[in-house]
């Protein structure tokens, strides 16, 4: 159905307010027996404001409200239960029947039913290993899930507040919708009738005398022309040159990081992070449908790091589990920089003239399947270091971060044991930050393991050191910016990207 005609609505509002005095919510407006309340109503509602504001004869208020509807994967959680419920509903109980192997429940379920229902179900403690397969762990779990999007479903929001609604964002189950209306009073120059200004003082209207009775739109002759304004540097580029120029002080050279896109063998595989981890998973990392594979690395090379996966090698064991050349060659906006090191090392191990020491570092953006807040973004830069050299060490690692963070105004460090995939020892890296009175984690750091470098070609005895950061973090410690959404995306303040001083860090900016 169509939206009233602009004279019908203009006709309305002023009718309104003249019997009322204002209008507080434009939803409410009633034309033919039908309220003007969709989007395309109030669309056609704020060209009348526009128009009647620009007489003075009305003044107006923007009002947003926002509401959650489900999307497709939402509805068909709302109608048959949640990955992990329809998941514990196939399995047996403990003791009454055979467990159900990780096929057997992909054929019952289906694939991606079976994947995501089978983490959330253990994370749940819902279902329990059981030989080479699952059996139930609890009676009747309550679906939560599926409650909650009922609800929403239901009342366009969840009593339970923003954690629920930001949980089932990050799953892609709801999606927000914004609602725009308006609250109208009369202006200065209200009258139930329209007069048309005019704009132009003619010679045919002084001769006829017409100007006498006619009503002229007003001049501000104080008004300037718009402003030329000059480009500037974005905050994150000023602190993103002053990384620059420190790494290149130490010795470092800049690798190339235009490659957006990468192949999960690079991203995860030749790090020597199993297939089965968790930041694998769409949730956590955004995969790209069209091309649907990438190009093959070398043969060889890709067989070394298949053996050491599922059959271990120089002197790991390795993960135990199979490894899947379709997984391999699955495309994701990459995920870390680490995956530019990762290739980068590996050009090393087998560049003319065999492994020469060297010192690399990268500065660019990375991708995470992250529901954006006031300290998180879907996008963001990662700083990256790396040192590969014979027979360095924890301690060198240790005194390349005391260096480097020394020259960014972190004098005060800690260091705390650690876990990653690809690094072994790993460590997280704290600074005492004057202004919080506080130890807060800058940076995380480690060895790469020997999984990691040995089937590059590597030769024994050499060792890595890598450590890295967000460029964000430190660019929004040096300007006293709280919420990470005003420094990157459309709530930026242009006004303040250009008023923002440049950065010198080895000021003692902590």
């Amino acid at each position: 159905m169509s939206s009233p005609s602009p004279e019908s609505i203009q006709s309305l509002v002023l009718q309104t307010l003249s019997a009322n005095g204002s209008i507080p919510d434009s939803r409410e407006l009633i034309v033919d027996g039908r309220a003007l309340n969709t989007p395309e109503d109030q669309g056609a509602v704020r060209g009348v404001l526009d128009s009647l504001q620009s007489k003075e004869m009305i003044e107006y208020k923007q009002i947003t409200t926002t509401s959650f509807t489900l999307t497709e994967e939402g509805k068909t959680i709302n109608e048959n239960g949640s990955h992990e419920i329809r998941v514990w509903k196939v399995l047996p109980v403990k003791g009454q029947g055979e467990p159900v192997t990780v096929l057997e429940l992909q054929k019952l379920v289906g694939p991606d039913v079976a994947k995501v229902g089978q983490s959330r179900a253990f994370k749940n403690k819902w279902i329990a290993k059981d030989g080479a397969g699952f059996v139930r762990a609890v009676e009747a779990p309550s679906d939560e899930t599926a409650d909650q999007l009922r609800e929403i479903n239901e009342k366009g929001d969840h009593a339970g507040g923003e954690s629920v609604r930001k949980e089932l964002q990050k799953r892609k189950l709801i999606q927000p919708k914004k609602h725009i209306h308006y609250s109208v009073t009369k202006g200065p120059n209200f009258s139930t009738e329209v007069k048309q200004l005019e704009t132009d003082l003619t010679a045919d209207m002084l001769q006829s005398g017409a100007w006498k009775d006619s009503s002229f739109k007003q001049y501000n002759f104080a008004a300037t022309g718009q402003p030329t304004d000059g480009g500037a540097l974005h905050p994150l580029l000023k602190v993103r040159e002053e990384f620059r120029n420190i790494f290149f002080d130490m010795g470092f050279t800049e690798m190339p990081t235009n490659r957006f896109v990468e192949s999960a063998f690079w991203n995860f595989d030749a790090m020597f992070v199993p297939q089965q981890h968790p930041a694998r998973e769409m949730q956590d990392t955004f995969y790209v449908k069209d091309p649907v594979k990438a190009l093959q690395p070398d043969p060889e090379y890709y067989e070394r790091v298949r053996k050491i996966h599922e059959e271990g090698g120089y002197g790991s064991i390795g993960y135990r589990a199979p490894f899947s050349r379709e997984e391999s060659e699955k495309l994701v906006l990459r995920t870390h920089t680490t995956a530019v090191s990762t290739a980068m090392l590996y050009e090393l191990a087998n560049q003319k003239g065999g492994f020469k020491p060297a010192k690399m570092y990268s500065i660019d953006r990375v991708f995470r399947n992250e529901t954006a807040d006031a300290t998180h973004l879907a996008e963001f830069h990662q700083v990256e270091g790396v040192v590969a050299d014979y027979n360095i060490t924890l301690g060198n690692l240790i005194a390349f971060m005391q260096e480097f963070f020394a020259k960014t105004g972190n004098h005060k460090l800690r260091f705390k044991p650690a876990y990653n995939p690809y690094t072994e020892p790993s460590m997280e890296v704290f600074s005492w930050h004057e202004g919080l009175g506080k130890w807060i984690e800058i940076a995380n750091s480690g060895i790469f393991r020997p999984e990691m470098l040995e089937p590059m070609g590597l030769p024994k005895g050499v060792r890595v050191l890598g450590w890295g950061m967000s460029l964000e973090r430190p660019t929004m410690i040096k300007y006293k910016i709280s919420d990470i959404r005003t420094l990157v995306g459309h709530k930026t303040d242009l006004d303040q990207v250009k008023k923002r001083p440049a950065v010198r860090l080895e000021k003692g900016d902590d």
